[in-house]
């Protein structure tokens, strides 16, 4: 037996670095040792302050989570780490896992995703948000040459314009209250505008930015019979929707997407396992790193975590540093 740590959110907005032991990995098990992982800026944030509305307690569950709704719960779901035991052609591998923040920890081997050459391991702390990405374009069905908003150039919102950007003669323009965000939509081949003066008639709109008032500007900019994409999560709060006005007379359509589940269409096909692989080798573009802003060690994650759950101001995708 070893011995292994990880943060629990003890009670909403406290967190604690709690230790347990490890068993020895059985067969078809590995034991990973963590590099780095990367704190979700939206559901996570509402799983510290204790957000989850009850009747989400078992749908928001994550991969080996421990605990319940509100609290203790060890939550999370964004870790790079290498094999230091188990089958031979693991050992020593970097991967991606879908796990809590934790040190050391033993999981089979289908939960795990090799990590490619040319990924880092803090950029591919970013593969989860890549995959809810993927899957929110997915929903979208976007076509080449559309006219695309995506409201909220937090890593979601980002990764989902820079991913829209590459579509043949789309045209994307990332929208954000901060306009230090216009260097990144710049980076990542999108034009960039404030909500009071975004581009209206747009073909698609993703709404990205978890803000109530980020949606309102989603209907105004959407065009005759557009689609608006719905990604943020409020947990138990409420987002008050202004359905008069124009809103019929302009035949809108308002989607939810959510990662949990792979859209209909695809899901004959794709598994989670597939959409994650294809998350991670996007992730070769070096270019993602401009989302990753800062670095917290892991024992100093209790104290750091109640900042960062009340205010993003400035923030991206801050990372959690293993020794």
């Amino acid at each position: 037996m070893s011995e292994a740590r990880a943060f629990w959110v003890a009670a909403p907005g406290r967190g604690e670095i709690r230790a347990q032991r490890l068993r020895p990995p059985e067969p078809g098990e590995l034991l990973i040792r963590a590099l780095a992982s990367g704190i979700s800026r939206g559901t996570e944030t509402l799983v510290f302050r204790g957000e989850v509305p009850q009747s989400e307690w078992q749908r928001m569950r994550c991969p080996f989570q421990e605990g319940e709704f509100p609290g203790p719960v060890k939550y999370g779901y964004a870790v790079a780490g290498i094999v230091e035991n188990g089958p031979a052609e693991w050992r020593d591998r970097r991967v991606f896992c879908l796990h809590p923040h934790q040190d050391r920890f033993i999981v089979p081997h289908d939960a795990i995703v090799p990590i490619p050459d040319e990924v880092p391991e803090r950029r591919a702390t970013l593969a989860a948000n890549m995959e809810t990405a993927v899957n929110g374009l997915w929903d979208a069905t976007p076509g080449p040459g559309d006219r695309i908003a995506v409201i909220g150039a937090g890593v979601v919102g980002t990764l989902v314009a820079a991913l829209a950007a590459r579509l043949p003669g789309a045209e994307v323009e990332l929208i954000d209250i901060d306009p230090s965000r216009a260097a990144l939509a710049t980076a990542f081949g999108c034009s960039f505008a404030a909500p009071q003066r975004a581009r209206g008639d747009a073909d698609l709109v993703v709404h990205a930015s978890g803000n109530p008032d980020g949606l309102a500007t989603a209907l105004a900019v959407a065009g005759f019979e557009a689609t608006v994409v719905e990604m943020s999560w409020y947990g138990t709060r409420i987002a008050p929707l202004a359905l008069g006005g124009a809103f019929h007379s302009r035949r809108l359509i308002v989607r939810s997407s959510q990662v949990g589940a792979v859209p209909a269409g695809r899901r004959g096909r794709w598994s989670p396992r597939r959409r994650l692989v294809l998350a991670l080798s996007l992730l070769r573009d070096p270019l993602f790193d401009l989302l990753l802003s800062d670095e917290v060690d892991f024992v100093a994650l209790p104290e750091r975590m109640p900042g960062l759950a009340l205010s993003s101001e400035g923030a991206l995708c801050h990372t959690v540093r293993y020794s």
